[in-house]
């Protein structure tokens, strides 16, 4: 250990004087402590909803959705089913047909989502399945056309599995408003009703085979576009960026990310304007450490004094207070880190703020705790620390020697 470092932990833990000197390196070494506990558990809780979001939304939609340039049907890409079958990380892909329609019963009608979708096929690209609370996942044609309902909405429209409802296309709409035809109406059993636990998706959507679909709006054989599934969601940007390359012109291809980039973006917003408020408790802390630490050169004139006069070069006088004000970032993000991980493994275990299972769909606030965060965060707090130790590390390094000890 060199002299400057020994010396520098001589101030620090010497037991001489509690004075008011000490009292402010403790008050920044707790300020340290709080800012970065506080940093840590608030991004674990941002993490967590963020996780809980993204596995909300993956479980009904796709890793990649592949459309028609400018919103046109598909009517041959033969050539784009050979890629992603050749693709070892592709674990599926369907194709879909999606509009808006009219879903009418006894005297309630709604504007809804209406998807059509390959009854065989579906499980390849989408988790809807698991979602099922009343009746089964079954849009074949067995008689009449099945339908799938979200809990929300069959709940505005007061149906049950088994009934019969009236979805009327679009398709048809322009003729019957100039009144030269009827629109097209057709029927559906209910055959099962899903909850996703988003109320977009639960409260707005439908789900029919693909054949119904496209007599219902009247697409021929064509299809809006096709589902893609990864077997690690990780390589979606990969095979995203590869298709972009081969079919860009041709093809519009969007990412889980891209469906919900808006949401993910505020999410991130939100994360880091916590991020740089509380990390203000941080920064008041660090300016605790710097009058602490003026304080102390003023305190410590006579020392500084005699030091430089024995041949101390004024490089380890500065190091002496620069390592004063790192020890207290370092200390204080210790301790910070070790209470938010703490804090984060309770609330994970034991649930220590709960919420209420019949209002949330989660029985208690989510955590997540990441490496880059746990490194991040101990970071920031040492790095404001070393600033504000800057300036009185280097007034104590220009004090010149004689003056510093005559007025002593």
């Amino acid at each position: 250990m060199n002299l400057a470092r020994a010396i520098a932990f001589r101030y620090l833990r010497s037991k001489r004087r509690f004075g008011f000197v000490t009292v402010i390196s403790l008050i920044s070494i707790g300020g340290v402590t709080v800012g970065v506990a506080a940093l840590v558990i608030v991004l674990s809780v941002f993490n967590g909803f963020n996780g809980l979001v993204t596995s909300i939304l993956l479980n009904f939609d796709p890793h990649i959705r592949i459309e028609g340039a400018r919103a046109q049907p598909l009517q041959e890409y033969t050539g784009l089913i050979q890629t992603l079958k050749n693709d070892p990380e592709v674990s599926g892909f369907a194709p879909f047909i999606s509009g808006k329609a009219l879903v009418v019963f006894r005297n309630m009608n709604r504007v809804i989502t209406l998807k059509g979708v390959d009854q065989e096929s579906v499980d390849a690209v989408s988790g809807i399945r698991n979602t099922m609370v009343l009746g089964s996942f079954d849009v074949s044609r067995k008689g009449r056309d099945g339908i799938v309902l979200g809990l929300t909405l069959a709940d505005r429209l007061g149906a049950l599995v088994g009934d019969t409802i009236s979805i009327v296309s679009p398709a048809g709409t322009e003729p019957a408003l100039l009144q030269i035809g009827q629109p097209m109406i057709r029927r559906f059993v209910v055959n099962g009703i899903y909850e996703s636990r988003n109320k977009e998706y639960d409260g707005l959507h439908g789900f029919i085979s693909l054949t119904a679909a496209q007599e219902l709006f009247e697409i021929g054989e064509a299809v809006h576009g096709l589902e893609v599934r990864m077997r690690d969601v990780n390589n979606t940007e990969r095979l995203s960026g590869s298709l972009r390359e081969t079919f860009s012109p041709q093809f519009r291809i969007l990412t889980w990310y891209d469906l919900h980039r808006e949401l993910y973006s505020m999410m991130e917003i939100e994360r880091w304007m916590a991020y740089i408020i509380l990390s203000l408790i941080i920064g008041v802390a660090s300016f605790n450490l710097l009058g602490s630490l003026t304080m102390s050169v003023i305190e410590k004139t006579r020392d500084i004094g005699i030091l430089q006069s024995m041949g101390m070069p004024k490089s380890a006088i500065q190091r002496i207070f620069m390592i004063q004000g790192l020890s207290v970032g370092v200390l204080g993000s210790l301790f910070g880190t070790v209470i938010g991980i703490v804090t984060v493994f309770l609330q994970q275990e034991f649930h220590l703020v709960p919420l209420d299972p019949t209002v949330y769909i989660i029985p208690a606030i989510p955590v997540d705790l990441h490496v880059e965060d746990v490194i991040l965060v101990p970071a920031t707090a040492i790095l404001l620390c070393s600033v504000a130790a800057f300036y009185p590390s280097r007034r104590a390094a220009t004090l010149i020697p004689v003056e510093a000890i005559r007025w002593e």
